[in-house]
Order: structure tokens, then sequence, then C-alpha cells
């Protein structure tokens, strides 16, 4: 734990980062892929909804000892074929649940019969749950018109909140989180039932959360970027996502602990039901939306935003300076030893700012003679300077009665 601590310390000061914006062009290709698949297999195998949605008759046996193949077969002797038998519970607690389409009463009555005639049961041992479709087509067009609103409201928050590109941004990830959880439902055949749209809807919130929080960083990262030439939008965005990477990874993984439990260990344990339904979608959508929000969102604001003129400039301005910076190493790192120490030396770099500020070296005013700023003196030089000439000037006698006399002239004795 103190690993990752570190870990993300150094990701929020910037010490370490991930390129996840200058890598956006992967992420892409790999949001396409995953995407087209998802469409193609929800085009070709469709999704298979549970009797809640089509209709049909729900016969729940309580026959420990049996297996699948013998509760296949008593219902097919019944004169019903095609239908779905499932293991719910385990041990003695062991139920297998039929569902069968819409049956009459006799249809009804014959595949009771043939249960509890084959699998050495009684009447009171089966259950049997009639669904109409009606019920099932008032929840889709329920659900249609919750997700309707919910992306209705989300947009218009965010726009008012934020800006309608980060709104845009957040869409896309949304959206690419439902088709992706949709396309893991069509492709490996999971039954939707009332319970998987609850869990359905709950992921949009989710996924929405964690993109908000990358967002509200980004804005503060983003904020007075275009008065200066030090980053882009970006780079500025990019470490954002950085300092919230594990912020992110930890709600995330906190998030799929208790969904994961629920849905392998209660799963294993209860077998299919409506908790097992809810935690399949809660566990397919969290690893999806913590993808889109980290990989998809951000890159694709980055790349709207990076559109505008302004920082359009912005980046001008950045490459501009790093190329200078650039160039001055180059030719640092080409000069002579002797001249790179001259010119790096701190007593360049001070008598060059005393130069510009109007200081001569025998001229510059000192606030103190005993103690010179350091700004004002020029740093010790490595060979004294020349003595400067300056009106000849003849010494003065010690008596104050002697007599000049003329040069050249001796005493006479």
């Amino acid at each position: 734990m103190s690993r990752l601590g570190q870990v993300g310390g150094m990701l929020y000061r910037g010490e370490v980062s991930v390129n996840f914006v200058g890598k956006r062009r992967m992420w892409y290709t790999i949001s396409t892929v995953i995407v087209l698949i998802s469409l193609a297999a929800l085009l070709i195998r469709g999704l298979d909804f549970s009797v809640e949605f089509t209709g049909g008759a729900v016969f729940t046996v309580q026959a420990p000892s049996a297996s699948v193949s013998q509760v296949q077969k008593a219902v097919t002797d019944g004169g019903v074929s095609g239908a779905i038998v499932q293991e719910v519970g385990s041990g003695s607690a062991t139920k297998w649940q039929v569902q069968t389409q819409t049956l009459t009463n006799n249809q009804t009555t014959n595949v009771e019969n043939s249960l509890a005639r084959e699998l050495g049961l009684t009447q009171a041992d089966i259950s049997v749950t009639s669904v109409g479709a009606s019920w099932g087509s008032q929840i889709s067009s329920k659900a249609i018109q919750a997700l309707i609103a919910f992306v209705i409201v989300i947009t218009l928050y965010l726009s008012i909140a934020f800006e309608w590109k980060m709104a845009v941004a957040a869409f896309v990830a949304l959206l690419q989180t439902l088709v992706i959880t949709v396309g893991v439902y069509a492709l490996t055949g999971f039954q939707v039932s009332p319970a998987t749209v609850i869990g359905f809807l709950t992921i949009l919130g989710y996924a929405l959360y964690d993109t908000v929080v990358v967002f509200d960083k980004v804005r503060e990262n983003t904020a007075g970027l275009l008065g200066g030439a030090r980053s882009t939008y970006s780079e500025a965005a990019n470490l954002a996502l950085n300092q919230t990477l594990v912020r992110s990874i930890n709600t995330s993984l906190i998030a799929l602990l208790p969904v994961g439990a629920i849905l392998f260990v209660g799963g294993g344990l209860l077998g299919v039901g409506e908790l097992k339904d809810l935690s399949l979608v809660l566990f397919i959508g969290i690893l999806s939306g913590a993808y889109a929000s980290i990989c998809i969102a951000t890159p694709v604001l980055a790349q709207l935003k990076e559109r505008e003129p302004q920082y359009q400039a912005l980046a001008k301005r950045v490459a501009t300076r790093a190329s200078g910076g650039r160039a001055a190493k180059r030719a640092t790192a080409k000069a002579p030893a002797a001249d790179r120490s001259a010119a790096g030396s701190p007593t360049d770099l001070v008598d060059d700012e005393a130069d510009e500020a109007g200081y001569a070296d025998d001229a510059a005013p000192v606030a103190d003679d005993l103690t010179p700023t350091a700004s004002r003196v020029p740093a010790a030089r490595s060979t004294p300077a020349p003595a400067r000439p300056g009106p000849r000037q003849q010494p003065r006698r010690s008596g104050g009665s002697a007599r000049h006399r003329p040069a050249g002239k001796k005493k006479r004795r």
C-alpha cells in the first residue's frame, strides 16, 4: 500500500506520467475494435430476454437429485420444446427453473404431470408462474424513457457546470460503455432480466461520476493556461488524468470487490437469480466505464479543445519555446569546454545582468560601502583587473616646512 501511495504521489507531482492523451489513436483503435465486435454480436446473435420481457411460463421444480438432462427430457415429454432449464441454488437446496413460451392451460397441466412423473415429485414440489408479454414491454419502454431522460439531464448539467465540449466527451465515453456492456451480453448469451435493466441504469451514473471527477481536475489545471507558454492543453489534461489515475483505480477496485463477491461467490452458491443478474451487469459496466473514463473521455476532450484557435496558438508558442531550448542545449554541447565554462559561468551571468541594468564595472553605485549588495557587485574574477590610468600626482612631504624644489636640481652642500 505504501508503494502504491508513493506511485500516486509521483503521478500527482508529475514526476512520472502515463501519456494517455498522446496515445489516443491507440485507445481509439482498441475501442473501435471492441465496439464493432459488440455491434456484430448484437446484430447477429441478439439479446436473450427473460420471460418477463417475452412472456411465458416459469416452472420451479424442487428436485435436488435430478440433472439438467432429466428435467429437459421431462419438459419435452410434456409436449413443450425449446425450454430453458437453469439450476438455482446448490446442495440440498437445489431447484430447477424451467422457462417456456406462453402455454395454454392444457399445456401447463401436461408439463406439470410429466415433471412429477419422471422426477418422482408431487404437485406441491412444482410451482408455475405465468407472465404476459405486455408487462415486459412496459418495462422496456420505461427503461428507454429513463435512459433518454438521464442522458438529457446529464448533458445539460455538464454543459452548464463545465462546457459543452466536456459534455460531448462524457457522452462519447458513456455511449461506449453502454455498447460494450450490451455487446458482452449478446456475445456470451447472458439473459437480460428486469434486474439487468436496473443494473444497466446504475452503471450510467457510476461511469459519469468518474468522468466528472477527472474533468474537474482538468478544468483546474487548464485555468489560466493561455497566459503562458509552458504546456499545451493536451499536456495539462494528461497531467490531470495522471493526478486522478490512482483515485480512479482505487474507486473501481473498491466497487468491484463486493460486486465480484456477489457475482462469483453468491452466484456459485445461489445459482441464477435476480441478485446474480444485477451483479453481472454491474461488474461488466464498472470495468468498461473505468476504461472509458480514463482512456476515452479525456483524450476526446483534448482533441476537441486543441481545435480552438487560441489553443492552436498556444501549442505553437510551446513548440517554439521547446525548440529554442533544444537549440541552446545543442549549441552548448557543441561548443569547446572553455567556451562552455565561460558562457555558463555565474560571473558572466551577473555581469550581463549588471550591463542590462545600465551599470558599468567602475561606476556601479553601491548602497553601502561596508555591505555591498550581491546584485550590484561583480563576481570575483580569476585574474585581477589592470589598474586604470588616472591623473598623476606628486607625493607629499612629511614636514610642513619643507620647500618645494624643482625637479632635476640637487641640494647644495
